[in-house]
């Protein structure tokens, strides 16, 4: 009924930048907070960055000042521009949505969804 499909991960050298775009698709009627998780090998997910629908933005102190989180709503997608990349950014980076939709009954629903992940890996 709802899915999010992620874009934009791959190998980048130190310093440089990735855009990552997630777009949500399906029955939905309206979109809360969207935001952006990452997992490291042998490490917990973790929180990037999170936009509500209206309100300010939030980021984890270790990418503050390198990464802006932005959304479209009229496209449904929210992107995670990240420059000054750091070997320690290497990451599966999910996106994740708040969205209440409309089922196949009717009905309406609210529930919280995540991408498939997309591999970033910063490397020389």
């Amino acid at each position: 009924q709802v899915q999010l499909v992620e874009s934009g991960g791959g190998l980048v050298q130190p310093g440089g930048s990735l855009r990552l775009s997630c777009a949500a698709s399906g029955r939905i009627l309206k979109i809360n907070a969207m935001g952006w998780y990452r997992q490291a090998p042998g490490n917990p997910r973790e929180l990037v960055a999170t936009i509500p629908s209206g309100g300010t933005t939030n980021y984890a102190d270790s990418v503050k000042g390198r990464f802006t989180i932005s959304r479209d709503n009229a496209k449904k997608t929210v992107f995670l521009q990240k420059n000054s990349l750091k070997p320690e950014d290497t990451a599966v980076y999910y996106c994740n949505a708040d969205i209440i939709y409309n089922n196949y009954e009717g009905l309406i629903r609210r529930n919280d969804y995540w991408g498939q992940g997309t591999q970033v890996t910063v490397s020389s």
